[in-house]
C-alpha cells in the first residue's frame, strides 16, 4: 500500500472515529480552556514582551497577532512567523532574540489551532486556509511582509503564496510538511493515538520526543503548552494537501528552504531535491543533523541564514 493511499485510509478512519457535528475548532470545556490559557501565559513569559497585541477580524474568525519591534531600519519589511500545528506564538521564544536583531517581527496564532485565535467559520478548502491568512496580511500596515513558517506553518506560508501572493516579499520555510514531500508513514501511524483527547499525557510526550529524534521532553513551558493544547482543543480544519508541481512552479516570491536532515516526518533530502527542481531560483539548505525540532536546535544558525537571504 503506497504512503499516499495509507495516509488517506488512516485519515478517513480517524475522521470517522472523531466525528463531531461542530464545524469549527473549540476547547473541549471551560476547564480545558482555562488550563490551556494558563499554560499559554506561562510560555509567553519566556518571550520578549510584544509592543502590540492585535486581534484581527477575518471572514473566518478573529486572529491573534503579536508585534515585536526590532532591527535598526524601520522601513525594513517585517517577518511574520507561522508556528507548527498544535503550537502557537510561544514556540518562537528561542528564535525571537536573534531575529529581532535584524528587523521587526509579527507572530500569529494559527486559526483553528490551540491558541488565542478564535475560529468562527469553517476552513474547509485550501482556498479557505489561504484566505484567512491573506486577510491578516491585508490588515497589517506594512506594504510587504516576509512569511516565515515552521512545519505546518510552512505549509500555510506556501499555500498562501500559491493562492494570494499579494504583499508577500518572500517565503522562508523551516522543515515544512506537505510542500515538497509526503508525510512519512511512521508519523501518520504514530499520530493516530494522540488524536484522541482521552489519550494519556505519556502518549503525547512520547510522540513529541519521537519527532525530535528521541530527545527527552522536559516539562518546560512551551512543551507543556503544546501538550495541554493537544488534549484541550478539538481541531476542525480540512486536511492540508501538497501543492501541485505546476502551482509550486508558479510561485514568484523568493523562497528560502531550510530542511532538517534527520527529520522523521518526511524524506528531507528528497524534498530538498524536489524544491530545487521546481523552484530553481530558491535557496535550499539541509541541516544534516537537525530533527524536526530544528527551530529550537539551531536558532542562531537559522537567523544567520535568514539574514543572508534577506540581504
Amino acid at each position: 500500500m503506497s504512503t499516499t493511499i495509507g495516509v488517506a485510509v488512516i485519515a478517513a478512519v480517524v475522521a470517522y472515529a472523531l466525528r463531531d457535528p461542530s464545524p469549527v475548532g473549540y476547547f473541549a470545556s471551560a476547564d480545558a480552556a482555562d488550563r490551556f490559557t494558563g499554560a499559554y501565559r506561562e510560555a509567553m513569559a519566556d518571550m520578549p514582551p510584544p509592543d502590540r497585541t492585535i486581534d484581527i477580524r477575518t471572514g473566518y474568525g478573529v486572529v491573534r497577532v503579536y508585534h515585536f519591534a526590532g532591527g535598526t531600519d524601520p522601513a525594513a519589511a517585517p517577518l511574520l512567523l507561522l508556528p507548527g500545528s498544535a503550537s502557537a506564538s510561544p514556540v518562537w521564544a528561542g528564535n525571537l532574540p536573534s531575529l529581532l536583531r535584524q528587523r521587526s517581527v509579527y507572530t500569529v496564532d494559527l486559526l483553528g489551532e490551540p491558541g488565542m485565535s478564535i475560529q468562527q467559520r469553517p476552513v474547509a478548502t485550501l482556498a479557505d486556509h489561504a484566505r484567512w491568512l491573506h486577510e491578516v496580511l491585508l490588515a497589517l500596515p506594512e506594504p510587504r511582509i516576509h512569511l516565515f513558517g515552521l512545519s505546518f506553518g510552512g505549509w500555510n506560508a506556501m499555500n498562501l503564496a500559491v493562492h494570494h501572493p499579494e504583499k508577500i516579499a518572500s517565503v522562508i520555510l523551516l522543515d515544512p510538511i506537505l510542500v515538497f514531500g509526503d508525510l512519512s508513514f511512521g508519523v501518520v501511524l504514530r499520530s493516530i493515538p494522540i488524536a484522541f483527547r482521552w489519550a494519556p499525557r505519556s502518549w503525547r510526550d512520547s510522540f513529541a520526543s519521537w519527532t525530535a529524534n528521541d530527545a527527552p521532553i522536559e516539562d518546560e513551558p512551551v512543551a507543556r503548552m503544546i501538550e495541554v493544547g493537544l488534549q484541550a482543543y478539538v481541531v476542525k480544519l480540512s486536511a492540508p494537501a501538497r501543492p501541485s508541481d505546476d502551482a509550486l512552479r508558479g510561485v514568484t516570491a523568493p523562497v528560502l528552504l531550510l530542511m532538517a536532515g534527520k527529520s522523521r516526518l518526511h524524506d528531507s533530502a528528497e524534498a530538498a531535491d524536489t524544491a530545487r527542481q521546481l523552484l530553481p531560483a530558491a535557496t535550499v539548505k539541509v541541516y544534516p543533523d537537525a530533527s524536526h525540532a530544528i527551530n529550537g536546535e539551531y536558532p542562531d544558525e537559522i537567523a544567520a541564514d535568514v539574514a543572508a537571504f534577506l540581504s
